[in-house]
């Protein structure tokens, strides 16, 4: 799965559609369904080419149309949302652009690509769970259980793995905290966060980073401590902090 392909540089709606939901989340906004997006996205791009084909579900349900458009399409769709989802899709897709470089190893991509994934999976329970709804259908008791433990395994996962990428609640590396607030905190900015963990004997965690090899990821504590900085406001919290 491409998210972003190299060579003419598109995405499908459906992967466009989980970083706008995903944005959306993070800034307590609701959820957009598919088939509105797809026609928000029409609407948009009035005049302009774009691929359309259809998307097959693997369940019940009708088959949805989508679209194939362009980086610079994507982002006029993008421009359509609030000013703080916008910033946050706009981010999102330049760091997806930068990552499908041809040097960027392998297993960081399959890391994005899960996340994305996730996400995605998401959306799809939400979906299939407004049809039953409109179509009046029953659901038991023990499927609906099911559905609401799978959808909190994909949270707790997706967190674990913006933990991983040094994006997270829990833990976040100093190049990400700058990229998401636009402050700079200068070469020497990482040494209070360094102190806090020193006299608490906590040994911060390493995360790759496609520039410089790996970076060192500071706990949420220690950026409210020192900085103010409340992570689970800054990126989100889509799940519990076990």
């Amino acid at each position: 799965m491409n998210l972003i392909t190299s060579a003419a540089q598109t995405m499908d709606t459906n992967d466009l559609l989980v970083l706008v939901n995903d944005a959306r989340a993070d800034f307590g906004e609701p959820a957009v369904r598919h088939n509105d997006f797809v026609a928000r996205c029409r609407d948009e791009l009035d005049g302009e080419y774009y691929e359309t084909f259809v998307i097959k579900p693997d369940g019940p349900g009708r088959p949805s149309e989508a679209l194939r458009l362009t980086r610079d399409q994507c982002k006029l769709v993008a421009m359509r949302e609030s000013k703080g989802v916008r910033r946050r899709v706009l981010a999102r897709l330049n760091e997806l652009e930068e990552r499908q470089g041809p040097s960027l190893p392998s297993d960081y991509i399959q890391a994005l690509e899960h996340l994305l994934e996730s996400k995605r999976s998401e959306r799809l329970a939400i979906e299939q769970r407004d049809h039953a709804v409109e179509t009046k259908a029953e659901i038991g008791s023990r499927r609906e259980a099911t559905a609401m433990a799978t959808a909190s395994a994909a949270v707790r996962q997706v967190q674990k793995l913006k933990d991983e990428l040094g994006l997270g609640t829990r833990q976040a590396a100093v190049l990400a905290v700058e990229k998401a607030t636009g402050c700079k905190f200068g070469v020497s900015g990482y040494v209070p966060l360094r102190r806090w963990c020193k006299e608490r004997g906590i040994t911060p965690s390493k995360v790759f980073h496609p520039t410089f090899g790996s970076v060192r990821c500071w706990p949420a504590g220690a950026w409210m401590d020192v900085y103010q900085i409340n992570l689970a406001d800054l990126f989100g919290a889509d799940g519990e902090l076990a």
